[in-house]
């Protein structure tokens, strides 16, 4: 009876080791479908991830922190002043702008007005000569001499069958003649004036003048000056070629760099100080005429146009300077001490308290005006976020140490 109930307990645990190893091996093959590699490069990822935000970061023992005097605290939020001042730029006004042409194949004569030239509406710019606009002068000629001859035949007939002399088929067809002269006159100089002839031109033009019919002017249609000149005599110039550009610099564009925290508080028709940096002690006034929809990918700013004076044409396209826009409304920004604010890389940044116990890592920030010793931050830190307001530096000498070493090890 024994040796039964110990061979069935055999028969009974083999059974059991038998049916954990398949379970075991489907739970095998199923675990096989994830891909080794892929878990691996995740992991590696993380890890990179983790260890270039070590790197970023200085760690500081107890007594180190309190011997460099590191202070945090959190940041209030200041009462900004209601003018908003931010980097500029200066360019053409391009509604203001006239590239010149001929509309019509020609020959430079003669060049007027040079680079630098103060040039009126409508006054020549260039002086020029198209063989095609000869020939379409020629041809205005000879219709108005036609519409002469039968205007004056269908005066004529009209006088003859008044007096019962002619029959009316004749008035009709003289009529007919008439009119159809009148019409090819008018489209010739439908063409005359799509080559730029005015009204006036077109009145003057006579056969057997001193200046050839070929001969026409380039003028400039606003009040200027030469901007840029690319011909000279001899030249020809195709219709799609604009080789005069003439600018009204009376009034200037403005390009100005908003933050995103600016959107708000900023809208069209503001006024704008402009005072830039090779024109010290003078300032240029006008308004926003443009709020952007949308930020620029890589700096993160929203470009803002002001269309601003220029009174004795001082500023010049390409000029840098700052732009005070005056919103009428006051703003909440984060303040900071002006010594809290680092230089590493080449950009602005601000400490702040690592995840660990002791630790700091520069946050990025763009910077608004001044007072009082703080500076505020325009973006990068909110009111309320805590940051490193004493011992900034010597956090920054750390970090730039951990780096150089770091650049050694390798």
């Amino acid at each position: 009876m024994e040796l039964s109930v110990m061979k069935n307990l055999t028969i009974l645990s083999l059974t059991g080791l038998l049916v954990g190893s398949l379970l075991t091996g489907c739970g095998s093959n199923s675990g096989s479908q994830a891909n080794p590699q892929t878990e691996q490069h995740q992991q590696e990822s993380q890890q990179t991830e983790e260890a270039e935000q070590h790197a970023r970061e200085v760690h500081l023992t107890k007594q180190q922190e309190n011997s460099l005097g590191i202070k945090v605290e959190t940041l209030n939020g200041g009462s900004a002043s209601s003018t908003i001042s931010r980097p500029a730029s200066v360019s053409y006004d391009l509604d203001q702008i006239a590239k010149v042409g001929p509309r019509i194949e020609a020959k430079v004569v003669e060049v007027i007005k040079d680079l630098g030239e103060q040039v009126n509406k409508d006054e020549p710019i260039a002086l020029m000569s198209s063989v095609g606009l000869g020939k379409a002068k020629a041809e205005y000629i000879r219709l108005r001499a036609r519409l002469k001859a039968e205007q004056a035949r269908y005066e004529r007939e009209k006088s003859l069958y008044e007096q019962e002399i002619s029959s009316q088929a004749e008035l009709l067809d003289a009529e007919a003649n008439y009119q159809e002269a009148k019409a090819e006159l008018n489209s010739s100089a439908e063409a005359l004036r799509l080559y730029g002839l005015s009204k006036t031109d077109i009145q003057n033009i006579e056969a057997g003048s001193d200046q050839p019919l070929s001969r026409f002017y380039l003028t400039s249609p606003l009040d200027g000056v030469i901007q840029e000149r690319d011909i000279s005599p001899g030249q020809t110039i195709s219709p799609s070629e604009t080789p005069i550009h003439v600018a009204n610099l009376s009034k200037m564009w403005v390009m100005i760099d908003a933050y995103e925290q600016d959107i708000r508080y900023l809208n069209k028709g503001q006024s704008v100080s402009l005072s830039v940096r090779s024109i010290p002690g003078q300032t240029f006034e006008g308004t926003t005429d443009w709020v952007s929809y949308s930020l620029e990918k890589q700096s993160r700013t929203m470009p803002v146009r002001a269309i601003v004076e220029n009174p004795n044409r001082k500023l010049r396209a390409g000029m840098f300077g700052t732009a005070r826009i005056s919103t009428g409304k006051e703003r909440s920004v984060a303040m900071i001490p002006i010594d809290a604010v680092q230089t590493v890389n080449g950009e602005k940044v601000v400490f702040v308290p690592g995840e660990e116990l002791r630790s700091y890592k520069p946050v990025d920030v763009m910077l608004g005006g001044e007072n009082d010793g703080y500076v505020e931050i325009a973006s990068g830190l909110q009111p309320g976020d805590e940051a490193v307001v004493a011992g900034a530096f010597d956090l920054k000498s750390a970090l730039t140490a951990k780096s150089r070493s770091a650049s050694h090890g390798h």
